[in-house]
């Protein structure tokens, strides 16, 4: 019975964020009533773990989603990121108007710009390229998620994102983890990922916008040159300060329980995006001068609220749903399928929590949080590499997160004007079904030949 409500919890959580409830209202509600009905103290459950875990959460990564809103924003009101999205859609043609949008996301977020600032910029590039070429609207969601919500979010070693950025604390791992097994899952993501929506192409002939719209152009935008450097950065800064600065600085200070009583090793990766994210900043407010400086900024700022307490709430709700009895049931079920396998067990039991909170930084920040030092401990007897496991972790969680009540997914329809009904297949099959096959596939050379 107790796992059912946890089921009955999720199925819920996805009913109503379908229907456009917010997760800050739905996410306590609910996990306050499968507490209630699971027979655990309502009012501790909600205080002691619900809001801890969430306060939590806030407290680790307020910084980066600061940090990436106020990039994005500056990228935005520049004219910076369009300039970028621009650029490439001109440089492959508007016959390649699918793989073009794909690659402008993919630039945007892979250089830190937040996912939810890459869709309100994407937006209007897309729809101008799938009405020119006479593509299926109905296909830009799903399109904008394979560039945005996929590769560049978890496979891809290097990137800034919230993803990649929360296993280095719990595996001392830097964001360039695994790069070997980053670099083929996010190739696999990418090529499955465009060969569905070109099939859907085919199947959707005649589903488009009939009007029609000029081609992109760059006339008088800013120099490419200005635009890019800031979104380049961000990766040679990273791989830097992690590897050659930090490394170099004396650290035996955090040793102290003023300072967390912790060490470099867990905290190297965190400060070097950070880093890296700063710099952007800086760099993108000089070369692309803004207007209206601190307006952007003032904007950024608040952007950066909805999607961290989105996020945070959803945190909460799985960490709730996490202390309930049914979900040692549930994740011994979960071990089970895994055979003992240290690997296996991480990532299906990370990917089951991404996939009841709905997001996959909420998802992995629980299973770091209650299951890290068992996973560590089983990971350590079996020989499995911390590098391993943050990039098998990361991947996995980038798939189920994506289900219909994900914060990133309620946003990018709206943005688009479409329902769940219209666009929601195809995201699924991109952002879902091919990061699971590109997990599974990095699972099985991960066992073959380790961490590469």
């Amino acid at each position: 019975m107790s796992v059912i409500l946890i089921f009955l919890a999720l199925a819920l959580l996805i009913a109503g964020a379908w229907r456009g409830i917010s997760v800050l209202v739905l996410a306590p509600v609910l996990a306050t009533l499968a507490a209630f009905a699971s027979g655990a103290p309502v009012l501790a459950g909600y205080t002691q773990i619900f809001m801890q875990a969430a306060g939590t959460f806030v407290i680790a990564f307020f910084p980066l989603f600061l940090l990436g809103a106020l990039f994005g924003k500056v990228m935005e009101a520049s004219g910076a990121a369009a300039r970028l999205a621009s650029a490439i859609a001109l440089a492959l043609g508007a016959k390649n108007a699918i793989l073009a949008v794909v690659l402008a996301c993919a630039l945007l977020t892979y250089g830190g710009v937040s996912l939810f600032v890459v869709a309100f910029a994407a937006w209007p590039l897309a729809h101008a390229l799938f009405v020119q070429t006479g593509l299926p609207q109905r296909l830009i969601p799903a399109t904008i998620a394979l560039g945005a919500f996929t590769f560049t979010m978890t496979a891809l070693p290097g990137t800034p994102s919230i993803q990649n950025a929360i296993p280095m604390a719990t595996f001392g791992t830097t964001a360039f983890a695994a790069p070997g097994l980053g670099l083929i899952a996010g190739a696999v993501m990418l090529v499955l990922g465009l060969v569905w929506l070109q099939w859907r192409v085919r199947k959707l002939t005649g589903h488009h916008v009939a009007a029609a719209t000029n081609t992109p152009t760059t006339s008088g935008a800013l120099p490419l040159w200005r635009a890019a450097t800031p979104i380049l950065s961000v990766g040679v800064v990273t791989l830097i300060m992690g590897s050659v600065v930090l490394p170099l600085l004396d650290t035996g200070y955090l040793a102290d329980p003023a300072y967390g009583a912790t060490d470099l090793s867990r905290l190297r990766g965190l400060w070097s995006v950070i880093t890296a994210l700063a710099v952007a900043l800086i760099l993108a407010l000089i070369l692309s001068r803004p207007p209206r400086v601190m307006q952007s900024l003032n904007d950024g700022a608040e952007s950066a609220l909805l999607p961290l307490f989105n996020t945070a709430s959803l945190v909460g709700f799985g960490a709730v749903i996490a202390a309930l009895p049914g979900f040692d049931v549930f994740r011994q079920s979960l071990d089970g399928l895994a055979g003992g396998n240290a690997l296996i067990s991480a990532a299906l039991s990370s990917a089951a929590l991404a996939g009841i909170t709905g997001s996959a930084s909420g998802g992995m920040s629980i299973a770091l949080d209650v299951l890290g030092p068992s996973i560590m401990a089983q990971a350590s007897l079996q020989g499995v590499d911390p590098a391993l496991l943050h990039r098998v972790i990361a991947v996995a969680t980038g798939g189920l997160d994506t289900l219909p009540h994900n914060g990133a997914v309620v946003t990018l329809l709206g943005i688009c004007g479409m329902t769940h009904r219209q666009a929601y297949g195809d995201i699924f099959v991109v952002a879902v079904v091919v990061p699971t096959i590109a997990c599974a596939l990095i699972i099985a050379l991960g066992m073959a030949f380790g961490s590469f």
